[in-house]
């Protein structure tokens, strides 16, 4: 998909969550798209391909990608569809969700549990790298999902993936880094990061180029890719900066990059 494409859809996205008014399904098929991420839960459906409703609620129910509290996460998605079935007038009975690349086969599958328990009754489950491939059709480069836990790398190129790995390392590590520093709860950092960018820059510097550093070992021999970054950790004005400066690649961010996984995750339901 082109840049512009990518960026409407990931607009008409961030607008649908913002105003929290469903979209007309028109009696179109709908797909369904669980994001079950460590620091919030995100849902979306889309008709046509187009997205008609966004929810997301605080978890705390995953770590590492790891489904820790199983009770709270299926509780957290069963309230998320419930608010949308009810926005949309219509039974939601499929879904897809996502896993990060590379967990046991056992981890990836209680996320599918997760959603089963919240009353849909088939689940489609793939890693979130593909999800996140699935929104943004890069065709040479690295497609870089940087979740709240643990940071996932996909390598394509001509639209084929030549390698898939994943390391430890997200925005929940920055939020630790940020805490530490200002001497508050790690609570509050999350949102000190969001209301205070410049101010929090500098100091989540060292913890961007752990993350920098993930990125380049899981990329070994394909330094001439640009690197397409996705997930909320990294919406912070200057952390792309950060990373093309440190790693001295071309870095590619999009609008609206908490809502890429999502909506890829959608695009993948049965």
């Amino acid at each position: 998909m082109l840049l512009t494409g990518v960026h409407r859809l990931l607009d008409d996205a961030a607008a649908v969550a913002a105003t929290g008014v469903a979209g007309s399904i028109d009696g179109e098929p709908l797909q369904v798209g669980v994001d079950l991420g460590t620091a919030s839960c995100v849902l979306v459906v889309l008709a046509g391909d187009r997205p008609v409703w966004v929810d997301s609620r605080p978890s705390g129910a995953l770590a590492d990608g790891v489904v820790v509290d199983f009770a709270r996460a299926a509780a957290t998605v069963r309230d998320l569809r419930d608010a949308a079935q009810e926005a949309l007038g219509t039974e939601l009975a499929s879904a897809a969700t996502a896993y990060p690349p590379c967990i046991p086969v056992a981890d990836a599958r209680a996320c599918t549990f997760v959603c089963e328990a919240a009353g849909f009754d088939e689940v489609a489950l793939v890693d979130e790298v593909a999800a996140a491939q699935r929104t943004l059709d890069v065709r040479d480069g690295v497609v870089v999902d940087v979740g709240g836990g643990s940071t996932g790398v996909g390598v394509y190129r001509d639209g084929a993936l030549v390698r898939l790995d994943d390391r430890a390392g997200g925005g929940h590590h920055l939020d630790l880094v940020l805490a530490g520093a200002l001497g508050v709860a790690l609570e509050e950092a999350e949102p000190y990061k969001r209301a205070n960018p410049r101010e929090a820059l500098p100091v989540l510097v060292p913890g961007l180029q752990r993350i920098a550093e993930n990125v380049r070992a899981l990329t070994v021999g394909h330094e001439d890719l640009p690197l397409h970054l996705a997930g909320g950790a990294l919406m912070i004005p200057g952390a792309g900066d950060v990373l093309a400066g440190y790693l001295e690649r071309t870095v590619v961010t999009y609008p609206h990059a908490l809502l890429i996984t999502p909506v890829g995750i959608a695009r993948s339901a049965l």
